[in-house]
């Protein structure tokens, strides 16, 4: 049996670095609402973590219906079942010294977690200088463009706006458009003490050129952690300022016609061979499980031709795009898209996708 956990605040959390942190309450409410996302992915014989076991059962229920899906219900279990659980496995949505601490104080065994030197080596790998690092492999391809540089001080980021004008600072470890910030021209004193503290807080801090952004997507991939990294699908989903909104759910065909409008697929097949090469080497004996590569069309202001950003983000962990692909497996009829919906409570929802005549039109 597996122990499949979504623990949604995992960025947070690793940013945070601590074994006893608490959540904020949005990811607390999303992970109550939600804990039985891994039930999409996991076997009929493993386990979902949650918060409470009849709640998740009723929602759970009235998301396969609301949504027309068909899953069988797994075996739910809460934090005082553990103890009792005979596990093989453990899965996260991402491994973080607070989830080991916690799994730990409730029974799960040891061995069948990482060590905190093991979770080390994922926080570093989650750092954003990591993607800086895989991007200068990527950029000179041909149809690719991307800079990104991690400054010390405040006096190294204020080069790179006089260098730019226009840049985006982020901290090394966030999520969802959290620890992004936007500076155009100068720093006032504000976004100086921002970036200090920042600085000061997690040693340093991510510029990155202002891109015309065109269109957001990413590559899903699973390491195996000995040297083999394989390639899960495309992502396409949208954001809005900086955070997740939903997913495209398509055929894998589809979702590279819709790209093409703006990218020859044989440059995303490049850089996905490309991808899996870098990052098998990376994760080798460092990191088993799935992860994401966020990348985004850009548009050229002074020609107007669209590129490709091979590399803005490395998540080490499980991903929406993850979950849009498990999903779309069984996916019949009409695309739909995926949404993270607030109304009250955190619902998932899979509707008729809008914009889908939009998607498939020709650019005139």
């Amino acid at each position: 049996m597996k122990l499949h956990v979504f623990n949604p605040e995992h960025d947070i959390a690793l940013a945070a670095n601590l074994s006893n942190f608490t959540a904020p309450h949005a990811g607390r409410a999303l992970r109550a609402d939600l804990g039985f996302l891994p039930a999409i992915w996991a076997d009929e014989q493993d386990a979902v973590l949650v918060d409470d076991i009849d709640d998740t059962r009723q929602r759970w229920a009235d998301c396969m219906i609301r949504n027309g899906l068909q899953y069988p219900e797994l075996k739910w279990v809460t934090l005082h079942d553990l103890h009792a659980l005979h596990l093989d496995a453990v899965s996260p949505w991402g491994w973080d010294l607070a989830l080991r601490a916690q799994l730990l104080r409730y029974g799960v065994k040891a061995e069948l977690l990482p060590t905190v030197d093991e979770i080390e080596q994922i926080r570093c790998l989650s750092h954003r200088q990591q993607a800086a690092d895989i991007l200068k492999e990527l950029h000179e391809m041909q149809g690719t463009t991307g800079e990104a540089f991690c400054c010390q001080n405040v006096d190294e980021i204020e080069e790179k706006v006089n260098q730019y004008h226009h840049i985006v600072l982020k901290a090394p470890w966030s999520s969802s458009g959290r620890g992004v910030r936007f500076v155009e021209g100068s720093m006032n004193a504000s976004m100086r003490r921002w970036a200090e503290r920042v600085v000061q807080s997690q040693g340093g801090i991510m510029v990155e050129p202002c891109y015309n952004k065109v269109e957001d997507f990413a590559m899903e991939f699973f390491s195996d952690g000995l040297g083999h990294v394989d390639y899960q699908g495309l992502s396409v989903f949208k954001t809005t300022h900086g955070a997740y909104v939903g997913n495209v759910l398509a055929t894998e065909e589809i979702k590279q016609q819709m790209l093409s409008r703006y990218i020859p697929i044989s440059v995303l097949m490049e850089v996905k061979e490309r991808l899996c090469f870098l990052t098998a080497t990376l994760f080798q004996n460092r990191y088993a499980g799935p992860f994401g590569v966020d990348m985004m069309v850009i548009r050229e202001t002074a020609t107007g031709d669209t590129l490709l950003h091979p590399c803005v983000e490395i998540n080490v962990r499980r991903t929406m795009g993850h979950v849009a692909l498990a999903l779309a497996k069984h996916e019949k009829g009409p695309q739909r898209i995926m949404r993270v919906a607030l109304s009250g409570r955190y619902e998932l929802n899979v509707e008729i996708d809008d914009d889908e005549e939009h998607h498939h039109c020709n650019d005139a």
